[in-house]
């Protein structure tokens, strides 16, 4: 398993949405395709946006926390049918809970919960290595990766 990081959630009205996760290094990156929705809340958290009333994943992270129960990883663990799936790890009363989840669910819960997101070797084999990009992809890729700013998509989380 390999730990990775949400880099941004990228808004496309053609493809969708998509967050992407990097490798620690930067030198890997794993786009997952997201509902709208789900990015928004996403996002949300990443640009450290404030919301009036708690939004449905600080409802879970609270519920866990009430119910004495920590959240202590998140993995993307499988692909299949080109569909992620995703658990979510919690600890309560010293036993280990494993949750299946959807992946946009359970990484915008291990940001509110600050948990590390882990990702299986099987689902690395579908990160982008951008050493074996060409050249000019290398330049785009990295181009797009630097031009991600958090006031980019403010306006979409209104």
């Amino acid at each position: 398993m390999e730990i990775m990081k949400v880099k941004e959630v990228v808004f496309d009205e053609q493809a969708g949405s998509v967050v992407l996760l990097v490798d620690s290094g930067e030198t890997k990156i794993l786009p997952i395709w997201i509902g709208v929705f789900e990015a928004q809340a996403i996002a949300i958290t990443l640009h450290g946006v404030i919301t009036p009333r708690p939004m449905t994943h600080d409802l879970m992270n609270n519920l866990c926390q009430t119910m004495d129960a920590q959240v202590k990883k998140i993995v993307v663990s499988d692909i299949r049918e080109g569909t992620y799936y995703a658990e979510i790890y919690l600890i309560q009363d010293k036993e280990e809970i494993v949750l299946d989840s959807r992946p946009s669910d359970a990484i915008a819960l291990a940001l509110r919960a600050g948990v590390d997101l882990y990702v299986t070797d099987k689902v690395v084999t579908q990160a982008v290595n951008i050493e074996d990009l060409d050249e000019e992809k290398q330049s785009e890729l990295k181009e797009l990766l630097d031009s991600l700013k958090p006031n980019d998509d403010q306006d979409m989380l209104h």
